[in-house]
């Protein structure tokens, strides 16, 4: 049974508008994602291109065929721009209408407009250079986790390939508009294409901005909006997932638990708005000295830990050291103030053996108070005894001598 090429236009334009119209609709639902805006009207775009197309024969073949082409090239356009600011490029005019403007000038060599096959091949290689660049696009982009920017970029590349093939389909398959060849197979075939492509990569597109407005909803949720850093949500479940590496590749771990010194009192003096700074200065300190695989979180107020991967007590001290030093340096002036913020740090570290989060920052709490009680601005190892005498809740505490890094 053959398609009937009209009723294939008549259902692309139904569906290019519909479609259109839905994005469109998302867009405003959620008006963050500006692409979804974008992908919107080029199927807009598209449906008053095949309606152009549609009335060949009926108007002139500088609207019917130079016109719908013009307009459809701009439209693969909107595509290309929509993928490029959904991960934050701007668009680019010259881009946007480069094809259509090449199109239209070329239609009037002679030459090209009196050749259908160049004309053919022309309006594929455009068409082609957009899809493929939006396949890019989304491709660049590919370090952001959204599983649905795969099936986009396969899409994608699959529909500008297929555009390639319609020149050496044109010597085998020649455009002869009253025959039934143009009418029963190629056509049809490209129309049919064109049709599943339009409605696979519009729900593929809106699946796009879904996931990242989840994706975005779920960091917000596990990161410190002041600071930048993980919160404590996202701390612990770093440090499980670190548990795990542990698990199946035995390394010691430490655990560092920092308080900012005196902080209430920077915010009475200097007010709140520096206490904040002063609390980003210590997110960035502390972040430029910690590896890669090292965590990092914001448990709450003035309090910071760190988890630090594959080190012995030696080298927790030396990177706590580090940061104490780095910090109290930095933050000796914040923004033309004289705040002064200096940090205490506890240390504890797990040498071998499954790795226990709570345990190690419980032990690194223990140190931490330890540091305080010897004045502040040091750092501090979790020692047994420490613990012992912790847990057995002595009223009056004695503090038994830890290995102890003050300031020079």
């Amino acid at each position: 049974m053959n398609l009937d090429v009209n009723t294939l236009f008549l259902v692309t334009i139904y569906v290019e508008a519909m479609l259109g119209l839905l994005l469109l609709f998302a867009w405003v639902q959620n008006s963050a994602i500006t692409a979804v805006a974008w992908w919107g009207c080029a199927h807009l775009l598209r449906a008053s291109s095949v309606v152009l197309f549609g009335m060949y024969g009926s108007a002139p073949e500088w609207i019917s065929i130079d016109l719908s082409n013009a307009i459809l090239f701009i439209a693969f356009a909107f595509t290309w721009t929509g993928a490029r600011v959904f991960d934050g490029r701007s668009p680019s005019i010259i881009g946007l209408f480069g094809g259509a403007v090449l199109w239209l000038v070329v239609c009037r060599i002679p030459f090209i407009a009196h050749s259908l096959e160049a004309r053919i091949l022309i309006s594929s290689f455009i068409i082609t250079g957009y899809t493929w660049a939006a396949a890019y696009e989304f491709w660049h982009g590919r370090s952001e986790p959204l599983v649905s920017r795969w099936p986009a970029i396969f899409m994608l590349f699959a529909h500008g390939s297929l555009f390639l093939l319609r020149t050496p389909l044109s010597t085998v398959l020649p455009w002869v508009p009253d025959t039934q060849v143009f009418d029963s197979v190629w056509l049809t075939v490209l129309s049919f294409e064109a049709l599943l492509f339009t409605i696979a990569i519009a729900f593929i597109l809106l699946a796009m901005a879904k996931e990242r407005t989840e994706l975005l909803h779920k960091t917000a949720a596990m990161v410190d909006p002041l600071t930048g850093l993980p919160n404590r949500r996202a701390f612990l479940e770093g440090g499980a997932q670190l548990a795990r590496r542990i698990d199946g590749d035995p390394r010691p771990a430490a655990v560092l638990l920092i308080d900012l010194d005196h902080f209430k009192s920077i915010n009475d003096s200097f007010g709140h708005a520096l206490g904040d700074r002063v609390l980003q200065v210590f997110a960035e300190t502390a972040t430029s000295n910690i590896g890669p695989h090292d965590l990092i979180g914001r448990l709450g107020g003035e309090e910071f830990a760190i988890a630090l991967y594959d080190v012995d007590t030696d080298r927790a001290m030396d990177v706590a050291e580090t940061i104490r030093q780095a910090f109290a340096e930095v933050a000796s002036d914040v923004d033309g103030q004289p705040a002064m913020a200096t940090c205490s740090i506890g240390v504890s570290v797990s040498a071998e053996g499954p790795l226990d989060i709570l345990s190690l920052l419980g032990q690194a709490d223990q140190a931490l108070y330890s540091a305080k009680e010897r004045g502040r601005n040091r750092c501090q190892l979790a020692s047994v005894e420490l613990v012992l005498q912790l847990d057995a809740s002595t009223p009056s505490l004695r503090i038994a001598p830890l290995p102890t890094r003050t300031a020079a």
